[in-house]
């Protein structure tokens, strides 16, 4: 059976970023395990901000529809985004919320209801950012029908979280990933499709 293709998604741009540290440590996990991941750069994908008028005129951007057709060929999808103010960042929400605009058959987008999705934060608070996760699971689930893992990773204290290499030093913390990983790929996988013996 093929490897299942997991998309990574950062919902941060930011050098030096916390969660992208912790994004890469996603992706090399996933490999680790032999997984086909997509290690998204949304540099790469840049979109105005969410305005009717202009979808009106324009369409969805061609940036938006390259990420939903990502989404469509993964098995996974996993979301690496900070907090902001207690909830979705507006980097990880204005992409979402333009792949959901690309619509088939006038439903729900199939971005959202093919794959997995599994989500993590890191954040210098105390809560590890899991506010903004909690969030960004109702957007998810009861905004676009998506299914969303029940465990997610919070890294909390993010400036002591990490060492020189950009390695967790919390055993807990690696655990948790490692466990979300193994997760999301178990999910992706039971998803594929089967190929008959011949």
């Amino acid at each position: 059976m093929p490897a299942p293709r997991i998309v990574v998604l950062p919902g941060s741009n930011r050098t030096g970023s916390f969660n992208r540290r912790l994004e890469a440590l996603v992706v090399r996990e996933l490999r680790a395990k032999g997984a086909d991941v997509v290690d998204v750069d949304l540099r790469d994908y840049a979109m105005p901000l969410y305005d009717g008028d202009l979808e009106a005129e324009h369409g969805v951007p061609e940036p938006a529809r390259r990420l939903h057709a990502l989404f469509r060929t993964a098995a996974g999808v996993f979301i690496v985004t900070p907090e902001y103010n207690a909830s979705i960042p507006p980097l990880t929400k204005n992409t979402i919320d333009w792949i959901s605009r690309v619509r088939e058959d006038g439903g729900i987008p199939a971005a959202f209801g093919g794959p997995v999705f599994a989500l993590a934060a890191a954040s210098p608070g105390g809560l590890g950012g899991y506010r903004g996760l909690m969030a960004l699971r109702q957007s998810l689930e009861l905004g676009l029908g998506a299914s969303v893992l029940p465990s997610m990773v919070s890294v909390a204290r993010a400036m002591e979280a990490f060492d020189a290499a950009g390695d967790l030093l919390s055993p807990a913390h690696v655990q948790s990933l490692e466990r979300t990983v193994a997760a999301l790929l178990a999910a992706a996988e039971a998803r594929m499709p089967r190929v008959p013996p011949a």
